[in-house]
């Protein structure tokens, strides 16, 4: 007798068409909210096949959760994906919640999230092809540092953001440019310079010099 069992609908979805087309959307989504609840906003950073950054979407939300905020940059990814084409799109979200919920894994039982699970479900389901997977944060950085500069934007604290990180060759000259060498002596505990002061709170790392007479 044949199983009744309803499966998934993400999988009904994908089993359309299980072969990954050679033409598809690839988005990066995030979402977070700063004290959760708290302000919050999206991220979105959409690729076409070949890795080639074609839109990026954010979003302040106000004062939400970060599991709304996931969900609904989650909604923005699937309505660019039927606005502009093609109808076949690859989700890679941080939110592990998220995408086991997509997957059927985990039941949603947040009753605003029901309704935001159901409008994405909608939209899946007007795709040709679509997938999500889960991926480490480390691996969701343009996503996430879009979702926190709508958040930023959001609260007026765009001035206040720390510095994007450098990329290891301008770290490496940042560094250079803000160590400095002093040539001195250690008398009782105490860093005693031969010229000059140092700046106050400057933290000192000891150097001898080896085969010297």
């Amino acid at each position: 007798m044949p199983s009744s069992r309803k499966l998934p609908d993400a999988d009904l979805f994908t089993s359309r068409r299980p072969t990954r087309p050679d033409s598809f959307l690839t988005a990066h989504i995030d979402g977070g909210a700063r004290g959760n609840p708290g302000p919050a906003g999206y991220g979105v950073v959409i690729k076409d096949q070949s890795g080639r950054r074609v839109a990026a979407l954010s979003e302040y939300l106000g004062h939400q959760t970060n599991n709304f905020a996931e969900y609904q940059g989650f909604i923005a990814a699937l309505e660019y994906a039927l606005a502009h084409g093609p109808k076949a799109l690859k989700v890679i979200s941080d939110s592990e919640l998220l995408v086991r919920q997509i997957k059927g894994i985990y039941k949603v039982k947040n009753a605003v999230l029901k309704d935001l699970h159901a409008r994405a479900q909608e939209l899946i389901s007007q795709l040709d092809w679509f997938s999500i997977d889960h991926a480490l944060r480390e691996h969701n950085r343009e996503a996430d540092e879009l979702a926190n500069q709508a958040m930023d934007k959001g609260t007026g604290r765009t001035s206040e953001r720390a510095p994007r990180a450098l990329s290891p060759p301008d770290s490496a000259m940042r560094v250079a440019q803000e160590r400095q060498e002093f040539e001195g002596i250690v008398r009782g505990g105490v860093v005693e310079l031969l010229e000059g002061q140092l700046p106050e709170g400057t933290r000192v790392q000891l150097r001898t010099k080896k085969g010297t007479r």
